[in-house]
């Protein structure tokens, strides 16, 4: 079975509506944020104090590499678009989903201080200046876009609705 990678800027959703679906589906599921947290034992924010935003998305990148899951939902962090070697590795074996969200619903969800949500961009550049830099990344990786509903179940139910209106299985 084909894997579900959720593309998208943070606030979308993608964790909540990732373990949404992975339940409806019988899938497991794997948040990329989660396992940089287990491999590395430090927050996103503490990573990004330390490191920098660069060698954070190294370090991301690196992490998307090296995952190889079969019947998983993969919730991927914001920046996983900025490595073009993760996303292959993952397409692979999955299809992209980008939970595609107006802007002023993620202003509205977003912290004043980007890096205490664990945000990979410098500091001083907005929400809109980051979702203009990867807006074309999410539409150059997304095999399919949903827009994220209210409520990670009916997102959920979007995603298996529109596969199934496209024909897209989930089969190897």
């Amino acid at each position: 079975m084909k894997n579900l990678i959720l593309i998208g800027m943070p606030g979308t959703g993608k964790s909540a509506v990732g373990k949404a679906l992975a339940e409806r589906l019988g899938y497991t599921f794997v948040d990329v944020d989660d396992v940089i947290r287990q491999r590395t034992g430090k927050t996103l924010k503490e990573l990004l104090l330390e490191m920098g935003v660069d060698d954070f998305v190294v370090l991301e990148g690196k992490v998307g590499e090296s995952l190889d899951l079969q019947d998983t939902v993969i919730a991927t962090g914001g920046s996983m678009v900025l490595s073009g070697g993760a996303m292959e590795n993952m397409r692979k074996n999955g299809v992209s989903i980008w939970l595609e969200t107006p802007l002023r619903e993620i202003e509205d969800r977003m912290p004043e201080d980007l890096w205490d949500r664990g945000i990979a961009a410098p500091r001083d550049m907005s929400i809109r200046e980051i979702y203009r830099q990867r807006e074309p990344l999410y539409a150059k990786y997304a095999d399919m876009i949903v827009v994220s509903r209210e409520g990670e179940d009916a997102t959920a139910r979007q995603v298996e609705q529109v596969m199934r209106t496209v024909g897209m299985s989930l089969r190897n």
